[in-house]
């Protein structure tokens, strides 16, 4: 089982964002690669605090996390906050270990000043029926990407001779000031395109497209976002790809009603049939079921069936099946029909009798949600 994000950086559940980071940059230089040189416990240590703090310092990601823990990301190539390498760290949150390491690059990381560049994400929306949600599924869906042309070559940049930064010394009325820049002609790569196929871009880039198979857990909601590391937008040169963002979309259900991890379903009977009893076929998200209705049933009574709902996305068992039965009253009746309906209008047995065990509506509805 993964370790909680907030145990590893050592913090509450309620820290505020300036808590969060304070704490990744304390657990980050500890476990530094620098410092830490061939010990593979605190590089491992140092992959999962940038993990905790790439999910916890983003408020969407750290309000699904706190919704649904660890089950928020998972899924195929790497959901949510997972699968991140040592580039990704250094790429996305140098700038936390400020100078205390050369920059804030490790050694054999970039150091120098070179920028290590992140491809743009892709995002798209992905339809699940309910049935997709309560049993989990794997998507085979086709991406337009931009990928690094093949025969693309880089050569070194001749401006900042490979360092991605240009000095500068001015001689100023406080004496000799040097400053450093991004150089301006390969944006800090330290490269530039030296050669490229006819068709790519000026990044020797190429937009293809490419089937990407993405594992969806069970249980997942409307709207949750879910990250495939990898599959964005190829980068320049050395550079690491961005990432696919997954949005689910629920398709409406013709009969269920989905109601957090519990499904509702309308079942309809006749008068003859609530007096005598009968059993109907309803359908669920695991197949059809068979359900037994016992004779003197009342409109609004409530049949639980138990697990046939959606799976818990953080693991936590799965809802029911709520079937509401209503009794149909006709619209209209046949001569013969009105006659005997009138004839039973004051017979005994057609008369309302509540028992104490027939629960008021307010009482039902109370009873689903405890």
């Amino acid at each position: 089982m993964k370790e909680d994000y907030y145990e590893i950086l050592g913090i509450s559940k309620s820290a505020t964002a300036a808590e969060i980071k304070k704490a990744y940059r304390k657990k980050a230089l500890q476990y530094h690669p620098d410092k830490n040189p061939g010990d593979h416990e605190a590089e491992a240590m140092f992959k999962k605090s940038a993990e905790a703090y790439e999910v916890l310092s983003d408020p969407n990601k750290r309000s699904r996390y706190d919704q649904f823990g660890h089950r928020a990301f998972e899924g195929g190539g790497g959901f949510g906050g997972g699968g991140m390498n040592m580039e990704d760290i250094f790429s996305q949150f140098g700038d936390i270990f400020g100078g205390a390491f050369g920059g804030g690059f490790g050694g054999g990381f970039g150091g120098g000043g070179r920028r290590t560049v992140k491809g743009s994400n892709l995002r798209i929306r992905v339809q699940l029926t309910l049935e997709e949600i309560a049993n989990g599924v794997e998507k085979k869906i086709k991406v337009k990407r931009k990928k690094l042309a093949q025969g693309t070559t880089y050569k070194t940049c001749s401006t900042c001779n490979g360092q991605g930064q240009v000095t500068r010394i001015q001689n100023t009325i406080l004496g000799r000031m040097q400053t450093s820049a991004t150089c301006s002609s390969c944006g800090g790569l330290g490269q530039i395109v030296d050669s490229k196929p006819a068709n790519a871009d000026a990044e020797g880039m190429l937009i293809t497209e490419e089937t990407v198979s993405i594992k969806i857990p069970a249980g997942v909601v409307d709207g949750m976002q879910l990250k495939v590391s990898g599959k964005g937008n190829d980068a320049p040169g050395n550079g690491i790809a961005g990432d696919l963002l997954v949005a689910i979309e629920e398709k409406p259900h013709e009969t269920l009603q989905r109601e957090g991890d519990n499904l509702h379903y309308d079942l309809y009977i006749s008068f003859s049939e609530a007096a005598l009893g009968t059993s109907k076929e309803i359908e669920t998200v695991t197949g059809k079921v068979r359900i037994k209705i016992d004779s003197g049933a009342q409109s609004g009574k409530i049949l639980r069936l138990r697990n046939k709902g959606i799976p818990s996305i953080n693991g936590y068992g799965t809802g029911d099946l709520l079937v509401h039965v209503n009794v149909w009253t006709p619209k209209s009746l046949s001569k013969e029909q009105r006659e005997f309906f009138e004839k039973m209008n004051n017979d005994e047995h057609f008369q309302p009798k509540p028992e104490k065990e027939d629960k008021s509506f307010f009482e039902k509805v109370k009873d689903m949600f405890s």
